[in-house]
């Protein structure tokens, strides 16, 4: 039996983090594996840092058509013993949100779920969000009713319940805290997917992003919206989940799990 340290964190810019003091955070942290998601970049725009860190082996997705947007990476000590990159659709893999990396004992799916919009000119984009939850579904489902064990990280771009954001009333029209997408997440935990966070805290107050113009981190008014869900056959494999609310260089900070496996 041993125990993988993973880590998920939207860097909002792999380059800018990057410059941040991003290596030596990772040769500290020293996670067995590493889920980053809005990365911006691809492997050829990136310091070989980054691509090729000491200890670990890299894996990139990004958008063919659109640079300096989307994109999700895997930093993994141990060489998965397969990697996808998309749900195979076009529509939602095109942008580049997505890595599938099987493990012995466990398949881990690594994404950047899109961003909703409300405004009249955006509003096709909150469809395509709810249109990317349900092809995700689709496509987790078919995994886990195999049986297999499964690891959902990264950011959905979505406060599940009310203590899951400082402010909920106020956010009851915005992207982000819509009925519409509270209900996706309620439907999602029905089909048998564990918040593991929540298995270890109930308290409230414990965000994962915050608005940099107004300088919310200061003064914690934050968002809940990075997560690690897990099948209900991995949860007794879970030792603890964590926030690393300490960590600065994204308006996102990680998050983590310790996973007992073999």
């Amino acid at each position: 039996m041993k125990e993988l340290k993973l880590l998920s964190w939207n860097v909002n810019g792999v380059r800018a983090v990057w410059k941040k003091g991003f290596n030596d955070w990772l040769q500290k942290e020293i996670p067995d594996i590493l889920c980053l998601q809005e990365t911006k970049a691809r492997p050829e725009q990136l310091d070989t840092g980054l691509t090729e860190p000491s200890r670990y082996i890299t894996y990139w997705n990004y958008p063919e058509e659109t640079k300096g947007y989307s994109g999700v990476a895997i930093l993994t000590r141990e060489k998965p013993l397969s990697t996808d990159y998309g749900f195979g659709i076009e529509e939602f893999d095109k942008e580049g949100r997505v890595i599938i990396a099987k493990y012995p004992g466990f398949s881990l799916l690594n994404i950047y779920f899109p961003k909703g919009d409300t405004s009249p000119s955006r509003i096709h984009r909150l469809k395509y969000k709810l249109d990317f939850y349900e092809a995700f579904l689709t496509f987790v489902d078919s995994l886990k009713n195999k049986g297999e064990k499964v690891i959902i990280c990264g950011d959905f771009n979505t406060a599940h319940n009310e203590i899951d954001l400082a402010r909920p009333k106020e956010n009851e029209k915005n992207s982000g805290f819509l009925p519409e997408e509270r209900a996706w997440m309620d439907e999602f935990v029905k089909h048998g997917y564990i918040d593991t966070f929540r298995q270890f805290s109930k308290e409230p107050n414990q965000y994962t992003w915050w608005d940099m113009k107004t300088r919310a981190r200061d003064r914690n008014i934050g968002w809940r919206i990075d997560y690690f869900f897990v099948t209900e056959n991995l949860l007794g494999s879970i030792s603890r989940a964590f926030i690393l609310t300490d960590v600065m260089g994204s308006d996102h900070c990680p998050i983590g799990l310790y996973l007992k496996i073999g």
